[in-house]
């Protein structure tokens, strides 16, 4: 079909009255379909269901240096469990510290521990006028925490190879700004991997703030779909080179590789910033879950079984991805009403419609049975400026279910993007 670009207002109308009536076709079969979260499905669950069998004999519960895991100790994790993770982010297992079962939780602590009683200066909350550099479209998740916190959440745009590091080198010259939210690899929403020269420039920064600090979230380390994975470069050997340990602090968890609700979780971060972390969890917890972080040991002990596991996801993701991107290929790719990232790893397929029908394209498949993230939902303060952002989130659903969801999304884009043109 041509461009609506193109379409006369006539042709305009007429196309309209087709997509209402496949809209309400597509309405009256009661869907009831949900692509709002990046939720594993219950197939990839099933990867990992040995992990929980029995480990209730002695030589079970002990760690690889015969620390009875049962007991209290070992407050930044089994060595194992460090190994696992210092594999995953290629430091030096020296500089891990593992949690509980999620990094979210171990990035709303850093955050809170900077706000109390600092992380290298004074706490945060000293500071009225604090601000925080967000990346967008971003992790809505990340943005929340520190507008909780009380921070002034600034959007920096995604390009292609990562943030905008020309309008992140100027604001860093302000000593109120803090930080900044990073997903590196495969960025939630976008997909993109950062480029060396943006890993570079990140680690290069000469903030105002002596306690600035690069949340870098990477979540999606280990989740490829292809054998052609994305690289994304190592940010502490770069701090190392231009002495700037102290300003990155990263984090990640196996929740989308084992159990998404009883994974574990790990950070990565410079000695001072250990010191640092483990001074305030000495007073906060006597240790995090040892079994749970043996059971993970125990299911990947070495680099080669994690890399076989996370073939198996692939194969169950891959599908999926390639459903809804040819589906938005062949019902909207020459229409010139839809942009989006094919991704080649990561949770998330990021859409943009055209501006001011976001929303309206969120609402219309919800009113037909199909949930979405809500419009919004990756920038700052849920405010999309344009409008036109939307997540899909294709894990959870089946193929089948996946098709009808994408058929549904593909005819809400339509009519929507057809009012806004008559209009």
């Amino acid at each position: 079909m041509a461009s609506y670009r193109n379409m006369t207002a006539q042709q305009l109308s007429e196309e309209l009255n087709c997509v209402k009536q496949e809209y309400e076709q597509l309405k009256a079969q009661n869907l009831e379909l949900n692509m709002a979260r990046g939720k594993p499905a219950p197939e990839q669950l099933d990867l990992s269901m040995e992990m929980l069998s029995d480990i209730s004999s002695l030589s079970g519960v002990k760690s690889e240096d015969g620390f009875d895991c049962r007991n209290y100790g070992l407050l930044d994790g089994v060595p194992e469990a460090k190994r696992l993770f210092a594999n995953i982010f290629g430091v030096d297992e020296s500089m891990i510290i593992v949690g509980g079962n999620s990094s979210l939780n171990m990035m709303f602590d850093v955050i809170s521990q900077a706000m109390t009683t600092g992380l290298g200066g004074e706490p945060w909350a000293y500071n009225k006028n604090r601000k925080f550099l967000c990346p967008c479209p971003g992790y809505d998740r990340h943005f929340a925490i520190t507008e909780h916190f009380g921070f002034e959440l600034i959007p920096i745009a995604i390009l292609d190879d990562g943030p905008d590091m020309d309008e992140v080198e100027r604001l860093v010259k302000n000593p109120d700004v803090k930080g900044m939210w990073c997903v590196p690899k495969y960025s939630n929403p976008t997909g993109i991997t950062y480029s060396d020269e943006v890993v570079k420039r990140i680690a290069a920064l000469k903030p105002a703030a002596k306690d600035f600090k690069v949340m870098w979230d990477n979540a999606y380390a280990i989740h490829d779909l292809y054998d052609t994975p994305d690289s994304l470069a190592n940010i502490f050997e770069y701090c190392e080179q231009f002495g700037t340990s102290d300003m990155v602090i990263e984090f990640g968890s196996t929740s989308k590789v084992t159990f998404a609700g009883s994974g574990i979780s790990a950070l990565a971060g410079s000695e001072n910033n250990l010191k640092l972390i483990q001074g305030r969890m000495t007073i906060q917890t006597i240790s995090a879950d040892k079994i749970n972080q043996l059971r993970h040991s125990k299911m990947f002990p070495d680099v080669k079984s994690l890399n076989e596991h996370m073939k198996k996801h692939a194969e169950i993701l891959r599908p999926k991805f390639e459903l809804v991107n040819s589906m938005l290929e062949e019902e909207l790719g020459d229409l010139e009403i839809l942009s989006w990232i094919n991704p080649n790893g990561g949770y998330f397929i990021s859409v943009n419609t055209l501006p001011g029908c976001a929303k309206k394209v969120v609402e219309l498949c919800k009113e037909a049975g199909v949930v979405l993230t809500g419009a919004g939902a990756s920038f700052p303060y849920g405010n999309d400026p344009l409008d036109s952002n939307i997540r899909l989130a294709p894990s959870f659903p089946s193929l089948d279910e996946l098709k009808k969801a994408t058929e549904l999304f593909c005819v809400c884009v339509k009519y929507a993007a057809l009012q806004t043109l008559l209009a």
